[in-house]
């Protein structure tokens, strides 16, 4: 027993005293950037001090040591947007307001990316949709801004305010943008002068169904930089303040941020800036197909070895892909030098070619990889700069237009003037929706949306319509019209 109890006491002896010397090797953690290394204790403690150096200059580079740079280079460019719809309280009398018919107008806020010095601005078409009058707050300072254009396809809008040497925001490439990388929202929400949110690139060319528009086209940066109600317009920002995206939307149950913020990638949004401003219209470069992702399901169906690309579900009769040589259920894999992963990636690589542009594409038919030579054509079927048509009219409360090839071939229709941007006025009371085609009035081809407009607004008797809905249900109706 007593040799038991030595051995034992011996043992805890021994077990103290280690722990006693390992504990006096032992070094407190060193603050940050203090790693002179003065003390040489062991060459463990050599190894550890390196690490832990490298692990603090690593983080000092990324996430940077701050956000001032990005910020300041960044936050003056980014504006305040009021858009006023409704009925202007100016035109109400005393009388009026007695009787409680007076102004019902509304007002809607966002914000704005100063685009150059001169004046133009970039935001999001929902920002100022149904916007009867704009203004643009920056530096506390009111502008009254002109619509330069909208596309609802990607949500972008251009407006212009007059004014000199504006603080243009620098341009960075979305291209470029790396997931993990960091950046910063910043936007001037309620005229709060400016607000700045970091976060990093979650995802890349996200589709989340929420577009309008005949092509929407969605590729959004996703971001968990908090983007709230009221930034909706405003700028995400690299490292360096460089605008890659404008922010779009968040994915919320509530309204507000969540965790999953979307930007459209300032290679996009810049490609449609600089049309509606010098064309008034998006140059839309056509393939002329109808395309779906691949899923797990269609591709042991059609016995497809890869998830990677596009499945070809309709090819437009003498469209550009049809006289390239596709055929339906092709998978496109490559467009140009840009591998196609999935409708994103294949929607933003189209987006940045114009009619006329020749573009290499590859696919994939019965495991045969093959290849060919796309010409792009615009929303007519042509090769050149379009410059759509349109007749806006008060009396009808909408605006006409001409449908494009791709609607024709989708409605199976040769002519037709579209309903749009409809709102209280004749078209509405007679029942007829927002995206309507008028194919003939009164047994006579509608071509020319200004004939059709001035017709209508003019006419008086018997009226007959016939068209098809936004749905391709054809419509035939009678009126009497005085």
């Amino acid at each position: 027993m007593e040799n038991i109890l030595k051995t034992t006491g011996i043992s805890f002896l021994a077990g103290l005293a280690g722990a006693a010397f390992w504990t006096s090797l032992e070094i407190s953690e060193p603050s940050r950037g203090d790693f002179d290394q003065k003390e040489l204790l062991t060459e463990q403690t050599q190894f550890t001090s390196r690490n832990n150096a490298q692990a603090v200059q690593s983080y000092q580079t990324n996430p940077p040591v701050s956000f001032v740079a990005a910020s300041e280079n960044s936050t003056e460019s980014v504006v305040f947007i009021k858009n006023f719809s409704g009925s202007d309280p100016r035109r109400y009398s005393m009388f009026d307001y007695f009787f409680g018919t007076g102004p019902t107008q509304q007002v809607s806020t966002g914000s704005g990316v100063i685009i150059s010095q001169d004046g133009y601005i970039v935001t999001n078409n929902h920002v100022i949709d149904r916007a009867e009058t704009i203004e643009v707050v920056h530096k506390k300072r009111t502008y009254q801004a002109r619509l330069v254009g909208t596309d609802k396809n990607t949500d972008i809008a251009v407006l212009k305010i007059e004014g000199e040497n504006l603080p243009a925001i620098k341009r960075g490439s979305s291209r470029n943008l790396k997931i993990g990388e960091w950046v910063i929202a910043v936007g001037n929400p309620f005229n709060l002068t400016s607000t700045v949110t970091a976060g990093i690139v979650s995802a890349k060319e996200r589709q989340i169904n929420i577009l309008g528009g005949d092509f929407p086209l969605e590729s959004f940066i996703q971001t968990d930089a908090p983007i709230n109600p009221g930034n909706s317009g405003g700028a995400l920002v690299n490292v360096e303040g460089e605008l890659v995206g404008i922010n779009t939307a968040i994915l919320s149950r509530t309204g507000s941020y969540t965790g999953y913020g979307f930007a459209v990638p300032v290679d996009i949004a810049m490609k449609v800036a600089n049309d509606l401003i010098q064309y008034g219209e998006v140059q839309k470069a056509i393939p002329g197909i109808d395309a779906v992702e691949i899923t797990p399901e269609l591709a042991e169906e059609m016995k497809i070895k890869t998830l990677d690309g596009v499945i070809v579900t309709h090819v437009v009769k003498q469209g550009a892909a049809d006289q390239a040589g596709l055929l339906r259920n092709d998978v496109i894999t490559q467009l140009g030098n840009q591998p196609i992963t999935g409708m994103g990636s294949f929607e933003e690589a189209l987006s940045y070619y114009y009619p006329g542009d020749k573009l290499a594409v590859t696919f994939i038919r019965n495991g045969e990889v093959k290849t060919g030579t796309m010409t792009l054509q615009n929303l007519e079927g042509g090769t050149g700069v379009l410059k759509r048509e349109f007749y806006s009219s008060k009396l009808l409360g909408a605006r006409l237009e001409a449908v494009n090839t791709i609607e024709k071939d989708r409605l199976g229709i040769q002519y037709g003037i579209k309903i749009s941007a409809l709102s209280r006025g004749y078209l509405r009371d007679l029942g007829l929706r927002d995206g309507f085609v008028i194919t003939q009035i009164n047994r006579e081809p509608a071509k020319d949306p200004k004939a059709v407009g001035k017709y209508l607004e003019e006419y008086s008797g018997r009226l007959l319509i016939e068209g098809v809905a936004s749905n391709g249900q054809p419509f035939m109706q009678s009126y009497t019209v005085r």
